[in-house]
């Protein structure tokens, strides 16, 4: 297949660029280089799907008309779109910034796979839309939203697009609801990130909250797959699911882990918990397990050591 891939040079995106490449399908990747981290990091994530011939990136911003224009004749079989602006915490400082990337973006991208480009969409939504659902673990059937930032807001007005777009417009869309994904290139603003770091250099960590906050965290090869899993389902027009790992881990827990892992003691500061932050995410796969063949294999454990490794060797 020959497909157009946004984001292609973040954290997931770089990841999954290579491994479509190393299924033979052709890659046009577009990324903005958002100076929201250092763009040395995207460039030295995208360097390996640089060097193969198959693979095209295209540096623009998804609001960019001429962008698109550029792309009219171009023929795709897929669109997945990662790009967006990242992050629960900045997006509560700048609203503005974030729907006109997140919501706009899309809505660009969809205008083009509604009149030029292939009618099969995938969309990278996250699980931060459930927000504060008790009903745990979460499905996506019939499930309450209560997102409680402007980030799962965004993402949240992603996922109504893509549903319009199918029902109005005719296209086939996936969207994936991420969970905390980590591993090797993981964004230096994220937690492992940050406390590996922090742990290693002997300073001080920061914890919002009491550290019984818990997440489930899912491992970036374990979310390629559910990605790749949906590029090759075509069942049906319109479909939700989660890749999540379905085991929670607790931020005290984290942090212990990777304490024992570096074979450091971690210092830390407790600070009250963070405007938009929710207390747990907790993912039901069944859909994805039955529909994707969706099969998450790495955990927490596992996934930090190749993380600390991947992390010593920068």
């Amino acid at each position: 297949m020959r497909i157009l891939l946004t984001g292609a040079a973040g954290f997931i995106g770089s990841h999954l660029s290579e491994k479509l490449l190393s299924l033979g399908h052709e890659v046009v990747g577009i990324d903005n280089f958002d100076p929201f981290y250092d763009r040395k990091i995207k460039e030295s994530n995208i360097a390996t799907a640089i060097k193969n011939t198959s693979f095209k990136l295209i540096e623009a911003d998804l609001t960019s008309t001429q962008l698109w224009e550029t792309l009219k004749t171009e023929k795709f079989d897929s669109i997945i779109h990662l790009a967006a602006k990242a992050g629960v915490r900045p997006s509560m400082a700048d609203p503005i910034g974030y729907n006109n990337s997140n919501i706009m973006g899309t809505t660009h991208l969809l205008e083009y796979a509604r009149n030029c480009g292939p009618k099969k969409v995938i969309f990278a939504s996250s699980s931060s839309v459930y927000g504060v659902n008790k009903n745990l673990p979460w499905s996506v059937e019939d499930e309450k939203l209560q997102p409680i930032s402007v980030y799962a807001y965004s993402k949240l007005s992603g996922e109504a697009l893509c549903r319009l777009y199918q029902k109005y417009f005719g296209l086939s869309i996936i969207g994936l609801r991420f969970f905390t994904v980590f591993g090797p290139r993981q964004r230096p603003d994220l937690a492992i990130h940050k406390f590996v770091k922090a742990i290693d250099q002997g300073k001080t960590i920061q914890m919002f909250g009491d550290g019984k906050t818990f997440r489930d965290y899912t491992f970036i090869e374990d979310i390629v797959a559910g990605i790749v899993g949906a590029l090759n389902y075509n069942n049906s027009e319109f479909e939700l699911f989660n890749l999540g790992n379905t085991h929670t881990v607790s931020l005290m827990e984290l942090v212990q882990t990777i304490e024992d892992l570096m074979g450091k003691k971690a210092t830390i500061e407790y600070l009250p918990e963070q405007p938009g932050d929710v207390p747990y995410t907790w993912s039901n796969i069944e859909k994805s397990t039955k529909l994707l063949g969706y099969n998450p294999s790495t955990g927490i454990r596992e996934g930090i050591g190749k993380f600390i490794e991947w992390y010593r060797q920068q």
